[in-house]
């Protein structure tokens, strides 16, 4: 007789896998669009609600661009690309992309720290925008090819990340005011002579600031390098070594604010400037003509 539990089986196993794909299809479209309509600064970006006077990049120190504060003392209007841990070639991606989609921005600000160290675990986080960026596909596939694959086997894989969490936070949010609102406790401070924060310079990565430079020189662009305040009495080890080879490689002077903000209250941390700190430091580059 015909022995039906192989071919019930079988049917079981199709339509089990077929549910799971069909549902990891539809959650990545519905996350997608949740990216999509997000307030988040690279949603805004890929959606056509970016375009600014001013455009401003770096690491987690370029978030003392404090947008709200660089229009009022401008006039002019800003978007900011900087996230925490953004190396440099993330950097010229999303300043690349930028300059495909918006006319040229008069001004863009870059602080040459994030040309310390790749971030490999950061730039597979930018999954989520691969459908609006071949440069940022390409991108990862160079960075983790593993990632790169898993995000083509599955749609869900692709909102697995921190930047997808962000994306989530300011659904219905500006994410202009992005500063440290905070005073470095007394206790740290008093430490401050013991710490210290090593540079890891790359060259791959001053390639790609000199990239960028070039890139948006031949827009018409203005641009400023600058390192931004740190706490007083800490030691960042090699950063004259950065600041001499971003010059050499871009031909432009890099303004040195490392040490302009005197006052420990400024900080959040040792890195850091509060929101006090990041308005007496963009003064400052008002002052200086670093800002039009």
């Amino acid at each position: 007789t015909f022995n039906s539990e192989p071919m019930k089986h079988t049917i079981w196993f199709l339509a089990f896998f077929l549910v799971l794909f069909a549902g990891d299809r539809l959650g990545g479209a519905w996350m997608q669009k949740q990216t999509d309509d997000s307030q988040f600064r690279y949603s805004r970006l890929y959606d056509a609600r970016a375009g600014a006077d001013i455009l401003l990049l770096g690491n987690s120190r370029g978030l003392a661009f404090y947008q709200p504060r660089i229009e009022a003392i401008t006039g002019l209007s800003t978007f900011n690309l900087s996230y925490n841990g953004l190396p440099m070639d993330l950097g010229k991606v999303l300043t690349l992309d930028y300059l495909d989609r918006y006319p040229a921005p008069g001004t863009l600000v870059i602080d040459i720290t994030a040309c310390d160290r790749p971030n490999k675990s950061l730039i597979t986080s930018f999954l989520p925008y691969t459908a609006h960026s071949q440069r940022l596909d390409t991108l990862i596939h160079q960075a983790d090819t593993s990632a790169w694959y898993g995000a083509r086997v599955s749609a869900l894989f692709r909102f697995n990340n921190e930047v997808f969490q962000r994306a989530l936070y300011y659904r219905n949010r500006s994410d202009a005011d992005w500063l440290l609102d905070r005073v470095i406790a007394p206790q740290l401070l008093a430490n401050v002579a013991q710490e210290h924060y090593d540079l890891d310079i790359s060259d791959y990565l001053l390639s790609q600031l000199a990239e960028t430079v070039a890139a948006a020189q031949a827009k018409g662009v203005r641009v400023q390098l600058v390192i931004g305040p740190y706490c007083p009495g800490f030691r960042v080890l090699n950063l004259d070594t950065l600041k001499t080879a971003a010059e050499q490689i871009t031909g432009l002077t890099v303004h040195d604010y490392r040490a302009a903000l005197t006052d420990p209250g400024l900080f959040g941390d040792f890195m850091h400037p509060n929101r006090k700190g990041a308005f007496a430091y963009l003064d400052l580059l008002k002052k200086d003509g670093v800002l039009p």
